[in-house]
Formats: C-alpha cells, sequence, structure tokens
C-alpha cells in the first residue's frame, strides 16, 4: 500500500496523507504508476464531461487544464529539458549533461511545451466527437507503463529520483500491465495497442541521441506517449 501511496504522490498533485517510507517502498512505486495514470485519466475525463455541458472546446479546454493541473506540469519539465538537450547536443554532444542539469528553460523547451499543449488541446477536441469520454482514462495508464519499459530497457544516465523508483522495476510488473492494456482496448478500441510502439520508439530515440534515461526522459516520454495515443484513438478508430 505505501508504494502505491508513494506513486501517486509522485506522479501527480492530489492530497494524500504524508506517510513514513524507506528505499524498498520508493523502489515498488514504480509498478504503481499506472495505477496513477488512472488516476489523472479520471480527472481529465471528468473535466471534459464538466466542459461539455457548454461545448466541446470547453470540454477539450478543460480536459487539457485538469491533465496539466493534476500532474503539476512535472512531465512537461521533463519534456522541455530533454528539447533543449537534444539542441544542444545537436552542435556540441558535450554540452547534452551540461543542459539537462540546468535548471533554466531554452527556447527548444519552449517550443517544444507549446506544441505539446496545442497537439493535445486539438486531439481532445476531436476526441469529444470521436471516443467516448472513459477512454480518455486509459491514455494517461497506458503512457505511465513507459517508465517501467525505458528503466528496463536502458542505461541511468546519473542517480536521482529516477534511479530511486527504477530499481523496482520488473518484466513481471510490465507484463502485466501490458495485459492490463490489452484489455482496456476491448472498450476503447485496438488502436489503443499503439501504446507499446511509441513507447518503444521512445526507448529508441533515448538510446541513440541521449544514451539513456533519467527522470526528464520519463517525463518527457510520458507526454509523447500520452499524446500518440490520444492521436491513436482519434484518427484510428
Amino acid at each position: 500500500m505505501k508504494a502505491l501511496i508513494l506513486a501517486v504522490q509522485f506522479m501527480t498533485r492530489l492530497p494524500l496523507p504524508a506517510i513514513a517510507a524507506d528505499e524498498d517502498d520508493f523502489a515498488r512505486a514504480i509498478r504503481w504508476f499506472p495505477i496513477a495514470g488512472i488516476a489523472v485519466g479520471l480527472c481529465v475525463a471528468a473535466a471534459a464531461w464538466a466542459g461539455l455541458r457548454h461545448d466541446p472546446w470547453a470540454g477539450a479546454l478543460a480536459a487539457l487544464l485538469a491533465w496539466v493541473a493534476v500532474t503539476g506540469a512535472l512531465h512537461l519539465d521533463g519534456l522541455g529539458d530533454i528539447a533543449d538537450a537534444a539542441g544542444a547536443a545537436h552542435s556540441d554532444p558535450a554540452r547534452l549533461s551540461a543542459v539537462l542539469a540546468d535548471p533554466h528553460i531554452g527556447s527548444f523547451g519552449v517550443t517544444a511545451i507549446g506544441l505539446q499543449l496545442i497537439a493535445k488541446l486539438v486531439l481532445l477536441r476531436l476526441a469529444m466527437d470521436a471516443v467516448p469520454l472513459a477512454a480518455l482514462v486509459a491514455v494517461p495508464l497506458a503512457a505511465r507503463i513507459g517508465p517501467l519499459v525505458w528503466t528496463l530497457t536502458l542505461p541511468p544516465l546519473h542517480r536521482g529520483m529516477g534511479t530511486s523508483f527504477g530499481a523496482g522495476a520488473n518484466w513481471p510488473a510490465c507484463a502485466a500491465w501490458f495485459l492490463v492494456l490489452g484489455a482496456s482496448a476491448w472498450w476503447t478500441g485496438p488502436a489503443l495497442l499503439l501504446a507499446p510502439a511509441a513507447i518503444a520508439l521512445w526507448g529508441l530515440w533515448l538510446h541513440r541521441r541521449i544514451g539513456g534515461i533519467s527522470g526528464d526522459g520519463h517525463g518527457a516520454g510520458i507526454e509523447l506517449a500520452e499524446t500518440a495515443t490520444l492521436a491513436a484513438l482519434v484518427f484510428l478508430q
């Protein structure tokens, strides 16, 4: 139970009681990240339903605002950092680590975050007409299987919160969540099954361009996997 609470506390801004936890609890928490995704998805779907009482654009905007608020823009921050690092490393690979460690955001990061928010808003608007609102719950769930896969397949770039959580990742937990994802596809549609491809492609890009996984890599991957999965649900149903 501690690991589950820690996962939801870390991945969301939902009010939960503080608990005493050790390193093993933190390590096991990564196995419950998809549960945190379900919590995020429920908030997004509820906001979309409330906004839809006015019109579809209000539903899409309400859903996006809820998405950002419930996650505290945690993953958007990672997306911005990875974009800045990749942009800097394009001309000077030696700058990669320094840019990742820099708390400031640059033009690449601002552009990536802006495009991500625009993409989600437009896809959410299309989703208002294309998919049942319940399907929105499965999108954050699918994306949060990614950290399990990336931890198991990529070397860590450095020690940090990501490695503390990553120590508990294992293939049985990963396989179990993919089975849950497959079951979810029965009521959301087979397009949801493209989420593993998005997760795999992000891992491949990280391996080739960044060289490993970090907290920023997890956050960016979650954002991009959410957008890819949402796009699949909208365009491939």
